[in-house]
């Protein structure tokens, strides 16, 4: 199977976590994507979604669902978004779409955190893909200078890329994230930093897994 093929499969796996009636919470991505197109021709109606980027927004409203602020809402039952890779407890990489930040605001609003990706994203230990962190960028340099100092890794900025928050991305490759929840809460601190791109406060509860035999549906403690 091809990947756009593999991610209209959990795409459609994943309908089956939306509440008829309910708000949704979405994600950004080509795999959200597919979501919001299957979720436009399932017919099953919703109140509304909060969506984590300007890009998802449009769709939804091109889709003719209703796009809410994240103000206006105090809970989600649900929030369905992709990921760059996902370890073996829920943890992810996420921000290569450059979303990161508002990705974590909406988690944080969910019941349920449901991550839809295919096998290959699927990992032992998170950082093969590199570590998206959003930044204000006067503080860029110094952030990736704190980087290779404390944890190896060589941080560079993502050329051409301004966040829907108007910052920047650092790419940080050359880590091996053994304690995703604990190098989280040490990046979040550092001065300069908007978000990193580990979510493992915000984890998933379930990860709709597109392989050539199926989806296989992964759930964590």
């Amino acid at each position: 199977m091809t990947q756009d093929e593999l991610k209209a499969q959990v795409a459609q796996a994943a309908l089956a976590y939306v509440q008829p009636g309910a708000l949704i919470g979405v994600g950004t991505g080509s795999t959200v994507n597919a979501f919001i197109k299957a979720l436009a021709a399932s017919g099953v109606p919703v109140a509304g979604a909060v969506s984590s980027s300007e890009a998802s927004s449009r769709l939804l409203a091109a889709a003719g669902i209703k796009v809410l602020d994240a103000a206006a809402v105090t809970e989600l039952p649900v929030y369905i978004d992709g990921a760059d890779e996902i370890d073996g407890q829920g943890c992810m990489i996420k921000g290569g779409g450059a979303a990161l930040t508002r990705e974590k605001i909406v988690a944080d609003l969910a019941q349920r955190f449901v991550c839809i990706v295919d096998a290959s994203k699927q990992v032992a230990v998170l950082g093969r893909y590199p570590l998206p962190v959003e930044v204000i960028p006067m503080a860029a340099a110094q952030v990736a200078r704190r980087f290779a100092a404390q944890y190896g890794g060589e941080a560079v900025r993502r050329e051409g890329v301004v966040t829907d928050n108007g910052q920047h991305i650092l790419d940080v490759r050359g880590l091996a994230i053994t304690d995703p929840a604990a190098m989280e809460a040490e990046v979040n601190q550092w001065p300069g930093v908007v978000s990193v791109g580990i979510f493992a406060r915000h984890r998933a509860q379930v990860c709709l897994l597109g392989t050539p035999t199926g989806v296989q549906t992964l759930t964590f403690a």
